[in-house]
């Protein structure tokens, strides 16, 4: 740290994160002026048009932990690691040009006034608001974990400012990375059990000048009070700022990421980064559908996650703000569905960009958390430029941006269907400020619980199956007229059990965390691919003569001298894949040497297990698969089962509710009042536009835009994809 900086950052860096802020106040307080009433504050009066609601969709589906998790899963899976993000939204594109309009439809405040209207139960839509509380305060919590990660990484300390523990710990990771960097089978027997050793001790190799608890409390309190000021509107059209910035984060990177691999490696223009890429990285690495010892995302693990999230998603109570805001039916499936493709768009510039500071930084940096910080204070610190500052006010814009609405549908929920049935008749006013109060607890018990959860690839996949507790009363709510209040209910309250109160509540008992059984892991297997050699290859073989040579001067060596590598040649390597815990969200660690579980339990994972099948033979992605098909089939099959065998719901009340959804939402606010009228008059008049009129089902039959809006969100699928594949194989 120089004079002329302060934690590594230089003055117009400051002034760049300075500036930022004041603008997006000043925003915040002109819209402000907006707020009259509660669907002022909390649906931003349903007047915005494309622009608006593409920007508000793009930010609230976009946010710090999305570029954060990308970067993560792809130093450690390689390219197959962009999936992280991609999987779970990609094939979603279709479906949400059909689904966007229901909330847009429902004419409601919150998603969970649709429990209450569709079964006639204000419990269940106080359940359906906590539930959803809980969601948004752990996606809250990964945006702020994602955050203080990023921004401690730009700060960090320079070895020689280590304390003694802190060596220590460095020192571990550092002889983990020597072990893992090499073929596991010219390993001595010492060296792999060494190995497996270091894996399960996890050692940290970077520190910070920035605590990061504090960094957590401090963007909390900035994000609570923006988006307190002005509510949805305020939020919506920052959002459309912010947008700008996320756009500009995703590729701010890219060109200077690319010339120093050229001054590294001796290479020349665009093509001559990417033929470098390929040139360094070991084949595995450039696998978009995995290698064996790409441990995550397998082909069925890919197809599993992503079929749950189409489901999970749909639940999720912002997608009444981001749709339900629209002033049209049109406007909210296009501006939904051109955000998300936007995200898909950018999360493969993440992608890229990943990719490059493995090129850069692999094997220096044991934490994947923390190398788009690291490559920000390295490939733009140098400058001096402000870009630094620009960057971190790109990385708030993308978390303020999401979790200001998620904020503000939070404390809508809490507002709306909590506290109003206990408080009736009170001023908009009042409500107002009560949102207000709300929000403020919600960002503080969501910056408590970032400040004790540090994992956030494992938050991020617990966040999309929290809402499978939901997903079968809405998807089924809405589609077939059979789901009742009976079945609905069993099947949260089977999936809250299984998802909440089992997997927190049993590792607070007694010797529940250090159970031999619950310990248990999958297999450490060394698994052999043949690739053709590349020069990380080359230099990972020469390491392992060099190693062997040193083993016979000591007579330990073991086997014969491997043999040496060229370019090009085929070569078989044996990889280990890591044992990995069965049973425990964040594995297991080893305080005074006693194996103790961490996170939450998998109690699914436990049913099959003490069924009899054998989970520890399983490979862990096959494991993780299975807790997905676990949340989408048990929930559809127990409302299923329940709603058959109990009593419907009246029959007049269902006819009004799906004549709502039949009906369009064009035009005026008075326009569309005048068509609920009619509907509200005749509620039938539209069913000849079911597929199955006679039938407790209620699919509609498509119109022309219907149609078309689905050939192009496919195509725009393909387009994605092609987009990767032709990033990842170009240079090749």
């Amino acid at each position: 740290m120089t004079n002329n900086t302060f934690w590594g950052l230089s003055f117009i860096d400051i002034a760049v994160v300075v500036v930022y802020f004041v603008a997006i106040v000043y925003i915040a307080i002109r819209a402000a002026r907006l707020v009259k009433n509660r669907e002022d504050y909390f649906m931003a009066g349903r007047r915005f048009g494309k622009l608006i609601q593409t920007f508000a969709a793009f930010g609230q589906a976009t946010s710090v932990e999305n570029v954060t998790t990308t970067t993560t899963m792809v130093n450690s899976n390689g390219a197959s690691g962009i999936w992280a993000m991609l999987a779970g939204g990609l094939v979603n594109l279709p479906v949400f040009w059909m689904t966007s309009i229901w909330y847009r439809r429902l004419r409601l405040l919150t998603l969970g006034d649709f429990f209450e209207e569709r079964y006639r139960s204000k419990r269940m839509a106080a359940f359906y608001a906590v539930c959803q509380t809980i969601y948004f305060v752990l996606i809250a919590a990964i945006g702020l974990v994602a955050m203080s990660k990023t921004v401690s990484a730009i700060a960090s300390k320079p070895l020689a400012e280590y304390s003694i523990v802190e060596r220590a710990e460095y020192n571990k990771a550092v002889e983990r990375e020597k072990l893992e960097a090499a073929d596991f089978a010219l390993l001595s027997a010492g060296q792999q059990s060494r190995l497996v050793e270091l894996q399960e001790l996890n050692p940290k190799k970077e520190y910070s000048y920035v605590n990061e608890n504090w960094l957590i409390i401090v963007v909390a309190l900035v994000t609570l009070l923006y988006a307190s000021i002005g509510g949805l509107a305020a939020a919506f059209m920052v959002d459309l700022v912010q947008g700008m910035f996320i756009i500009l984060l995703s590729i701010l990177l890219i060109p200077f990421a690319m010339a120093k691999i050229n001054l590294q490696f001796g290479a020349e223009g665009v093509l001559g980064s990417f033929s470098t890429m390929h040139n360094v990285l070991p084949a595995s690495f450039l696998e978009l559908w995995g290698s064996p010892s790409l441990i995550e995302f397998s082909w069925y693990w890919i197809a599993g996650f992503s079929i749950m999230v189409i489901f999970a998603t749909a639940v999720q109570a912002n997608q009444m703000t981001a749709c339900g805001s629209a002033k049209d039916d049109y406007t909210a499936r296009y501006g939904f569905v051109s955000g998300m493709l936007l995200k898909r768009y950018s999360s493969v510039m993440w992608g890229l960009v990943a990719l490059m500071t493995v090129v850069l930084y692999g094997g220096t940096i044991s934490d994947p958390d923390y190398v788009w910080g690291h490559a920000t204070r390295d490939l733009l610190g140098p400058l001096n430029m402000g870009l630094v500052g620009l960057m971190i006010a790109c990385l708030i814009a993308a978390l303020m941006a999401s979790k200001s609405a998620f904020m503000l549908t939070a404390s809508a929920l809490i507002t709306n269907n909590l506290y109003r049935p206990f408080r009736p008749n009170c001023s908009e006013t009042h409500y107002i400020w009560a949102g207000r109060v709300f929000s403020a607890l919600y960002m503080l018990i969501s910056a408590y619980i970032a400040t004790q959860s540090k994992g956030l690839f494992e938050l991020f996949k617990m966040t999309m199956m929290f809402n499978s507790i939901l997903a079968a009363a809405f998807w089924l709510g809405m589609l077939w007229r059979r789901a009742n209040r009976a079945g609905a209910w069993a099947s949260m309250v089977v999936m809250f059990i299984a998802t909440v109160v089992l997997p927190f509540g049993l590792p607070a008992v007694p010797g529940v965390r250090t159970s031999e059984y619950l310990c248990k892991t999958t297999e450490a297997i060394p698994v052999s691919r043949t690739y053709q050699a590349r020069e990380m290859d080359v230099h990972e073989r020469d390491r392992a003569i060099d190693s062997w040579y040193k083993l016979k001067l000591a007579g330990k060596a073991e086997g014969e001298r491997p043999k040496a590598l060229k370019p090009g040649e085929q070569f078989e390597k044996k990889v280990l894949l890591p044992k990995k815990s069965v049973f425990w969200s964040e594995g297991i660690v080893f305080p005074d040497q006693q194996p103790t579980g961490k996170g939450y339990l998998k109690v699914e994972l436990i049913a099959l297990d003490c069924l009899g099948w054998d989970l520890s033979k399983n490979s862990y992605s096959l494991n993780e698969t299975l807790t997905f098909l676990f949340r989408i089939i048990v929930p559809f099959l127990v409302l299923m089962l329940v709603a058959w065998f109990t009593k419907r719901e009246d029959e007049e009340a269902l006819n009004q509710f799906y004549g709502k959804m039949l009906t369009p939402v064009v035009g005026t606010h008075e326009d569309d009042d005048r068509a609920m009228a009619l509907t509200r008059a005749n509620p039938t008049h539209f069913n000849h536009l079911k597929i199955f009129p006679n039938s407790n089902w209620e699919f509609r039959r498509w119109n022309r835009e219907d149609l078309v809006g689905v050939i192009v969100s496919s195509i725009a699928v393909v387009s994605v994809v092609a987009l990767l594949v032709f990033f990842v194989s170009l240079g090749s």
